[in-house]
């Protein structure tokens, strides 16, 4: 054997803290581009519904959160393509390399462009990115586990860990850029975050060895034109959509919604029939549908960080800290504390717990439930008058959010990686992005229905809807268990 051919062997052997010395190398990755996607998002509302003499560009707050919605929903629908490219061309590692160039080309876009202009070319190219870097980095991780290892949730975990801690110092950084230097100012942040995610990423690449180099269903070049096609016939349809009208920036979130729900039905279909896909395969695919359908549910209440928590942030909350002001946008960096401070705590829970941990469709059903009554705690601050609700009481309340995700989310990331199939192991994490992608276009739609006025009636509804689907997971449970066929 030669010696490049030892040095991924080495890299395979190597662990920190029990876990494949790869993980260091995507934990570092996802946190910088957390950092430039948060330390962004949690601004972009603001720029879209503030005044021109605020810096901002002025459309009505529906409008906005409905943009923020519906651009979450296309960073996740972007994964499919992420997904694609990584199976069928570049293979997982390239992806993610490639992916992350595109994101940092996007922040620059909105930190350099002015005006809506600035703003479609920017959240374009990050939309683009993120799907390509989001599902492979975590199918990457996937890899470096074997299945059925008892590590891989406590793995995920720590992952998840690197996610948040960039989820947390982003929105910190560029609020306090756009309040005393302006909003571009914050997106040229974000753009520097991801460039030092990329070089990170580049030193230390030698650490996942072999892992993710290999293309799994490499595209035939007669397939080359079919594929030009579809490309071609996409654009035309998103063009005469856009010029007829069909879709607006006031119904973008809806459009995104049915679009995503579609092809989730599409996706399902395509691995359910493929000849690729083994028996025992299709059947963990079929087990996956009802997780699937849970998950879309509890994202469309926590992506509201981004558009009714945000607009509540600014318009209810008192962000007064010791004299000074803190940015409204301060909200979306509450919640990370949480989930860094208790990571390592679920870390450590589910790797010593092993198979004696509640079975993977339980854990979907409590953070479900848990995602409802962290929803319903705001109804009991109704009593606070006008801006007056403390950012202390909130940032609590976040901690049954933090709870809940910790439950549900890098677990769902885990077992996605461990029901793929292995003709279809990045596009099985793509269509797990596709539920996140219709929970976070969904926020944009449940946008339009808050006002400060009907808040009690929006967060108690729509918590305990949420409650309820959690329930019917808890009792379909055992039944999906024994469709997972193997994975716990």
């Amino acid at each position: 054997m030669t010696e490049v051919d030892q040095r991924p062997d080495r890299a395979s052997d190597r662990t920190v803290f029990g876990h494949p010395i790869g993980l260091v190398n995507l934990f570092g990755v996802e946190l910088w581009e957390r950092f430039s996607f948060y330390g962004m998002l949690t601004i972009l509302a603001y720029y879209l519904y503030y005044s021109l003499t605020q810096g901002g560009l002025g459309l009505e707050k529906t409008t906005a959160t409905g943009i923020v919605g519906a651009y979450g929903g296309v960073v996740y629908l972007s994964c499919v393509l992420g997904g694609w490219l990584s199976d069928r061309v570049l293979g997982m590692e390239r992806t993610v390399f490639y992916g992350g160039v595109v994101v940092m080309l996007g922040h620059i876009a909105l930190a350099l462009l002015p005006g809506l202009g600035g703003v479609g070319v920017g959240l374009t190219l990050i939309a683009l990115g993120s799907g390509a870097l989001k599902a492979n980095a975590s199918s990457l991780l996937g890899t470096l586990y074997d299945k059925g290892d008892p590590r891989v949730d406590g793995g995920f975990t720590l992952f998840y860990l690197g996610i948040n801690l960039g989820a947390f110092i982003g929105p910190l950084i560029t609020g306090v850029l756009q309040s005393d230097l302006g909003f571009h100012y914050g997106f040229g942040a974000a753009a520097i975050g991801m460039a030092l995610g990329l070089i990170q990423y580049v030193v230390f690449r030698r650490n996942l060895g072999t892992h993710g180099r290999i293309v799994p269903n490499p595209l035939p070049r007669n397939q080359i034109p079919k594929v030009v096609g579809f490309v071609v016939v996409v654009v035309v349809v998103i063009v005469l959509v856009a010029v007829t009208h069909l879709a607006k920036l006031s119904n973008i979130s809806w459009w995104i919604t049915g679009v995503v729900a579609a092809a989730s039905v599409v996706y399902f279909s395509v691995m359910l029939t493929s000849s690729k896909v083994t028996t025992l395969e299709k059947t963990r695919v079929r087990s996956f549908i009802p997780l699937f359908i849970a998950n879309a549910v509890f994202w469309s209440l926590f992506q509201q960080m981004f558009t009714v928590l945000a607009v509540y942030s600014d318009e209810r909350m008192n962000w007064s800290l010791f004299g000074w002001h803190a940015p409204s946008n301060w909200i979306g960096s509450e919640e990370p504390v949480w989930v860094i401070l208790l990571s390592p705590l679920f870390a450590i829970m589910w790797t010593r717990l092993g198979t004696r941990a509640p079975t993977t469709p339980r854990k979907f059903s409590y953070g479900v439930i848990g995602m409802g009554i962290a929803f319903m705690l705001f109804v009991l601050l109704h009593g606070f008058e006008g801006k007056s609700v403390p950012a202390l009481l909130v940032f609590f309340i976040l901690a049954a959010f933090a709870v809940s995700e910790l439950t549900l989310s890098p677990i769902g990331l885990a077992v996605t990686t461990q029901l793929a199939p292995e003709a279809f192991r990045a596009q099985m994490m793509a269509l797990y992005f596709f539920s996140v992608a219709i929970g976070t276009s969904m926020s944009g739609v449940l946008s339009d229905y808050y006002t400060p006025r009907d808040e009690v009636a929006y967060f108690g509804i729509t918590g305990l809807v949420t409650i309820v689907v959690g329930i019917v997971v808890y009792f379909l449970a055992p039944r999906v268990s024994r469709l997972m066929e193997g994975v716990h």
